[in-house]
């Protein structure tokens, strides 16, 4: 016999977490679908704070234990073009590893690169996203 067993997606509110000078904020963070055996999903809207529009941008989710352990970690293209001061939903399927009830999950832009530029903004977000884990 198997046995499914779903939780509810407010146990895995996700913690937006953003680099001071982010061209992207995340806003309205939910985890879909954690179900015993397939991969989460997760839901969010990414908007543009800048007055350039945005060629691409990277969203990185953090998964830690119940104890504050970083467990995994998984980065993803968001949305590409995202057109200046505007907001667009996306999703990412966190599949590095199965969510538990006790997880919890720190999610943010990494990177973003302006349409017509080579240069990329980058932020290391290991560190704040460790600290929002503990709390």
């Amino acid at each position: 016999m198997v046995a499914w067993f779903a939780t509810s997606a407010a146990e895995l509110t996700p913690t937006v977490i953003q680099a001071p000078d982010a061209p992207v904020r995340l806003d309205h963070a939910k985890i879909l679908n954690v179900v015993d055996g397939e991969p989460a999903v997760l839901y969010y809207a990414a908007t543009n704070l800048t007055d350039n529009d945005l060629e691409q941008f990277t969203v990185i989710a953090f998964i830690f234990d119940a104890e504050g352990t970083l467990r995994a970690r998984q980065a993803a293209p968001g949305r590409r073009t995202l057109e200046k001061r505007t907001t667009k939903y996306s999703t990412m399927v966190l599949d590095v590893r199965p969510l538990t009830p006790t997880d919890r999950v720190v999610i943010g832009v990494d990177q973003a690169q302006r349409t017509e530029s080579d240069k990329w903004w980058s932020a290391e977000l290991e560190a704040p996203a460790r600290a929002a884990a503990k709390k």
